[in-house]
């Protein structure tokens, strides 16, 4: 009950703080908080102390204050709780596949059914947990405690480091190569304070100043640099659709794409030119799941480049308000959405679980390329 409460309530509060950024006239959406560089980075150095905890390398009891270690063996609900937070930070838009049509939908309600909308997610979120507690055979099919709840602890260090790579890569698709390599400096020497603190003796304070020194001196000087975002890449003009490498049709190395403006796809459009369009981003697992097999898929290439669609990419990885808007304009609220746009007809959306045969099945819907 404790981490089906930490989960809704932290869905209400990532929702509400959503609707009323957006009512101040912010244009965010479903997994904001991953287009922040400063949370990426918060995350990373969080699992990278999950792991190190789970590899045995040091206890948190050991870290904190008495009075704070006695806390939180007296309150482990509050502790269960907490993890519920954590689940619903770092999990949240990965919701957005499965729930687009409701998060578009919510965001154009009133706020009090929005937040219903928000705790009926967290609910779904956590129902594998609640059923467990509630139904005692569920319960009875886990395997028992015992010894191998050791080396299972020691194994789970790996998916939090695994976690780490991927916010990682998520930083340097926001920061650049300066915010990522920062970042991994500022985990390095984190790892070795957490190290010399569970030494013992003068080693221990000698260790751990220095590692504190170090610690202190990258967060104040090199790391607030490292996280500035870096420049957007310039998006193709309409002035380039000249060439048929900007038209989505075939070179050597197969159909190419555009960086998305809504500017450049009115003038497709007017051309008489389809235009297709990936919605995503890099902390969206799904979108680069679908990046790597359907929309990489050689057939699926050869459809677009034989009716001539232009193939355009919104990446949504740091907060861009054109792009917000144009999922608003969709009915969308997050990422993947893929949207096949034609002259003179509504945009076609497809599912955010996408398949070689939808595709097909859309293009087949298309007039022939003249």
């Amino acid at each position: 009950m404790a981490y089906t409460l930490g989960v809704v309530l932290s869905f209400m509060l990532l929702g509400g703080l959503m609707l009323a950024l957006r009512a101040a006239g912010e244009q965010l959406g479903w997994g904001f908080q991953l287009q922040s560089p400063p949370v990426v980075a918060g995350l990373a150095l969080l699992f990278t102390l999950l792991g190190l905890n789970l590899a045995g390398v040091f206890e948190f009891g050991q870290m904190l204050p008495s009075s704070l270690a006695t806390m939180q063996s007296r309150h482990p609900t509050v502790n269960v709780g907490l993890s519920g937070v954590l689940a619903v930070a770092v999990a949240s838009p990965c919701t957005a596949p499965f729930m687009g049509a409701s998060l578009g939908l919510a965001i154009a309600l009133p706020v009090w059914q929005a937040l219903l909308v928000f705790a009926a997610m967290g609910v779904g979120m956590a129902l594998p947990y609640l059923a467990a507690s509630w139904w005692p055979g569920i319960a009875r099919a886990l395997p028992r405690p015992g010894a191998w709840m050791v080396t299972f602890r020691q194994a789970m260090a790996f998916p939090m480091f695994a976690t780490v790579i991927w916010l990682l890569w998520v930083l340097g698709q926001q920061t650049g190569i300066d915010g990522a390599s920062g970042l991994l400096a500022l985990l390095l020497t984190v790892a070795w304070l957490v190290w010399a603190l569970g030494l013992s003796g003068r080693t221990r304070w000698v260790l751990s100043s220095l590692a504190l020194a170090t610690l202190l001196w990258l967060g104040s000087s090199w790391l607030p640099q490292a996280l500035r975002e870096a420049p957007a890449e310039p998006v193709a003009s309409a002035s380039m659709t000249g060439t048929g490498q900007a038209f989505g049709t075939s070179t050597a190395n197969g159909p190419t794409w555009q960086a998305w403006s809504e500017a450049a796809v009115q003038a497709h459009l007017a051309a008489g030119r389809p235009v297709f369009v990936d919605f995503t981003a890099a902390w969206c697992v799904t979108c680069q799941y679908n990046k790597k097999t359907t929309l990489a898929d050689a057939q699926v290439l050869a459809d677009f480049a034989q009716r001539q669609v232009v193939l355009m990419r919104a990446d949504w990885t740091r907060r861009d308000p054109t792009i917000t808007q144009a999922l608003t304009a969709l009915g969308r609220s997050g990422v993947p959405v893929y949207a096949l746009y034609t002259s003179g007809s509504p945009p076609v959306l497809l599912s955010e679980l996408l398949s070689v045969s939808e595709v097909q099945t859309a293009l087949r819907s298309l007039p022939p390329a003249r």
